[in-house]
């Protein structure tokens, strides 16, 4: 050890940078925790994205997601954050003020051991998943122009909107939401296919027949976002206790539970083990475990993972095929089933299943729950029927907030751009929209790539007013 602590920054006192309410353990789980969660978005995201689209998208689909994760911090910090956390505006949202300042980002975090800014960083980076995967459901025809400027909207009249209510100390507090059932998946889906329906559907050739470029790359992709929901879930405790290790363990519990029965029903009704099936059993298991992660019993996380792997699927390859309603609406990637249906039964199943004593263990208080199935053991029915009844409110607001503020959002940019592509541009797909393809190949025979025989491409908002269509 340097006994003139030479190793310390010029000014700073010994033991200043590690004050005594800070917990090494919980500060470095929750930094850990957090960087989980924003490897789900980058790359993991950006990979599955990528991959599991049409080859002519792969650039447009991975490069939302990229730009989405940037965008989002940016207004986290100058703004969207204490929106959600800070300081009592109404009833559903905070006042809009920067988090930036060493004094607010190195002080003790509540009633937790760990910095602010661990806390601000692990929040951004749900809040940036949240419209990544609202964005799954605009894939393939969405004007990047348009989707530039929804982000920063969404994320303010929106995300905050529904993180406020129900973990800001918003009107909606009472309602069990361990990792984000309804504050992020059943808000991104239902904002993406209310999104989808005020964009309008992909090129007709598109919808039809719409195939992944890339099956392994889309199954590493699904792997950054189930192992890094380890994180996502792990870390809503922000302390690396026992609470934490459950919330681990029933994550994929119910993870591998969901995906299996998808695969198995898929099986039974199409006689096809479908890898793109068994992704979106995986995910769907992952959003319905959310909100209760940390706070059922490992055999209730297994009978939600079966429930996660079967009504969603439902949903998604019977209901969906013979609906109305939901063939008028292109949603790309079916985010509306795998995370707005998923979030909605995770959050219900939550408010059964959730046991007392973890309820008290995760939130220091009695005043939420107890679960349904235990309130009837424990011969308290009416606790049991009022938690219940918290829950179905609270999906209720989220799914109408989300409906109309995503509604007046496209309704705002359509005047200031044109929020899906022109038909010629859906045609062509990256090379029209970035002048960029996915993958670089050339003609058999030839040794080097051309180098100066290529037409230079014109960016898109110059074709359009030059009125050229090369």
């Amino acid at each position: 050890m340097d006994p003139n602590n030479s190793y310390l920054p010029q000014g700073l006192k010994p033991d200043e940078s590690t004050p005594q309410w800070l917990s090494k353990g919980d500060n470095a789980w929750e930094l850990t925790a957090a960087a989980m969660v924003g490897l789900q978005s980058v790359p993991g995201l950006v990979i599955l994205y990528g991959s599991m689209v049409k080859k002519k998208w792969a650039v447009n689909s991975a490069f939302m997601a990229l730009y989405a994760f940037a965008a989002v911090l940016i207004c986290w910090v100058l703004w969207a954050h204490r929106m959600a956390f800070g300081t009592h505006l109404i009833s559903i949202i905070g006042k809009p003020e920067q988090a930036m300042t060493q004094d607010f980002l190195l002080t003790k975090h509540s009633k937790y051991y760990i910095p602010t800014a661990d806390y601000v960083f692990y929040q951004f980076a749900f809040a940036a998943i949240t419209v990544i995967l609202l964005a799954g459901s605009l894939l393939g025809r969405m004007n990047f122009y348009a989707w530039m400027l929804f982000v920063p909207l969404w994320i303010t009249f929106s995300y905050t909107v529904g993180a406020y209510s129900i973990w800001g100390s918003g009107f909606l507090e009472p309602i069990i939401d361990f990792s984000g059932g309804y504050v992020i998946h059943l808000s991104s889906g239902v904002a993406g296919f209310t999104a989808a329906y005020w964009v309008g559907p992909r090129h007709s050739q598109d919808r039809q027949h719409f195939p992944p470029n890339n099956i392994i790359h889309m199954l590493g992709g699904a792997g950054f976002l189930w192992m890094g929901w380890t994180g996502f879930n792990g870390g809503s405790p922000l302390a690396s206790d026992l609470i934490t290790s459950l919330a681990i363990l029933n994550t994929h519990l119910c993870t591998a539970t969901s995906l299996l029965v998808w695969l198995s029903m898929d099986m039974i009704f199409y006689n096809k083990s479908s890898v793109i099936g068994a992704v979106q059993g995986m995910i769907t298991g992952l959003v319905c475990i959310t909100p209760g992660a940390g706070i059922v019993e490992s055999w209730a996380a297994i009978l939600m993972g079966i429930s996660s792997g079967s009504i969603p699927w439902f949903t998604m390859m019977v209901l969906h095929k013979k609906s109305a309603f939901f063939q008028k609406v292109d949603d790309t990637l079916g985010v509306f089933h795998t995370h707005a249906v998923a979030g909605l039964l995770g959050g219900i199943l939550s408010g059964f299943f959730a046991k007392p004593k973890l309820l008290r263990m995760f939130y220091g208080s009695d005043k939420y729950g107890p679960g349904f199935l235990y309130s009837i053991i424990d011969g308290d029915i009416k606790r049991g029927v009022r938690q219940m009844i918290y829950q179905i409110l609270g999906a209720a607001f989220i799914t109408i907030w989300n409906v109309v503020a995503t509604s007046l959002i496209c309704i705002f940019i359509s005047r200031i751009v044109e929020l899906r592509l022109h038909e010629d541009d859906l045609e062509i797909g990256d090379d029209a929209v970035h002048g960029e393809e996915a993958y670089a190949l050339w003609g058999d025979g030839e040794r080097d790539p051309p180098r100066f025989n290529r037409t230079p491409k014109i960016p898109y908002f110059c074709r359009r007013q030059y009125g050229t269509t090369q």
